[in-house]
C-alpha cells in the first residue's frame, strides 16, 4: 500500500534487524510493530530515539490507555491499534509527514528567547548554543507555542495540531507527556520551566517577550 503511493520501503523480520536497518538507511519514517523477536518494539523505539528524530508510528494489538501513553512517552509519534485499515495507515503516515513540512510563509522565521533558538526552516533547536534533538511532535508543539508567545493554547488545540482528526489515540494525557519530554530537553529545571509554562485548568503557553526575525 505504501509503495503504491510512491514510498520506497524496507522491512525487518526482528527488532535487531530493524535497529540495524534504521542506522544504515536513515529512513524518513518508521512503522514499528511492538511484538518483535530478539528485541521488542519498545526497545527498538528507545534505541532509535538515541540517534534519530525520525517519525515513528507504533502498531500494536494492545489497546490499553497505559500502552498508548507509554509508546508516546518513549518517543513515538502515533499509535495504531490492530486490526487496522492499510489505507488508514497510509493516511496517517502522510498526515504525520505533512505536519513535518511547515508552511512556506514561516520558512524564513526563527525565534529566540533567553538562550533558546528555534530555526523553523531548518527544524533546528538549540539551548545556549547546544543542539537539542526533538521528535516531530515536540518540535511542532514548541513551534506552535513560540510562534504565538503569550497566547494560551488548550490541550485540544495542541492535540488537533499534531494528530489526525478523529484519532482514538488522542487523549489529554498525551499532550502532558509531550510537554514533559519537551521540558526535559529544553529547560534547565523542568519542574520550574522558564519557556513552556502551564496555565492551570486551561493548557500551556510560551513565555512572553520572544524576539523573532
Amino acid at each position: 500500500y505504501l509503495e503504491k503511493e510512491g514510498f520506497t520501503t524496507i522491512s525487518a523480520s526482528d527488532g535487531l534487524m530493524a535497529l540495524e536497518l534504521a542506522r544504515k538507511h536513515q529512513p524518513g519514517f518508521v512503522i514499528l510493530d511492538l511484538m518483535l523477536p530478539k528485541m521488542d518494539g519498545w526497545e527498538v523505539c528507545r534505541q532509535i530515539r538515541r540517534f534519530s528524530d525520525v517519525p515513528i508510528l507504533i502498531l500494536s494489538a494492545r489497546d490499553e490507555e497505559i500502552d498508548r501513553v507509554s509508546g508516546l512517552t518513549m518517543g513515538a509519534d502515533d499509535y495504531v491499534v490492530k486490526p487496522f485499515s492499510p489505507r488508514e495507515l497510509v493516511a496517517r503516515v502522510k498526515a504525520i509527514l505533512r505536519r513535518g513540512r511547515l508552511p512556506s510563509h514561516q520558512d524564513r522565521h526563527s525565534f529566540i528567547y533567553e538562550g533558546l533558538v528555534v530555526e523553523v526552516d531548518k527544524r533546528k533547536v538549540t539551548v545556549n548554543g547546544k543542539p537539542v534533538m526533538l521528535t516531530p511532535h515536540e518540535f511542532g508543539i514548541l513551534k506552535t507555542l513560540i510562534a504565538d508567545q503569550g497566547r494560551v493554547f488548550t490541550r485540544d488545540e495542541l492535540l488537533s495540531g499534531i494528530y489526525p482528526r478523529g484519532d482514538a489515540v488522542v487523549i489529554d494525557r498525551v499532550i502532558d507527556v509531550h510537554i514533559g519530554k519537551l521540558r526535559q530537553k529544553i529547560e534547565k529545571d523542568p519542574a520550574n520551566p522558564r519557556y513552556v509554562l502551564t496555565v492551570r485548568g486551561v493548557g500551556y503557553r510560551f513565555a512572553e517577550e520572544t524576539g523573532h526575525e
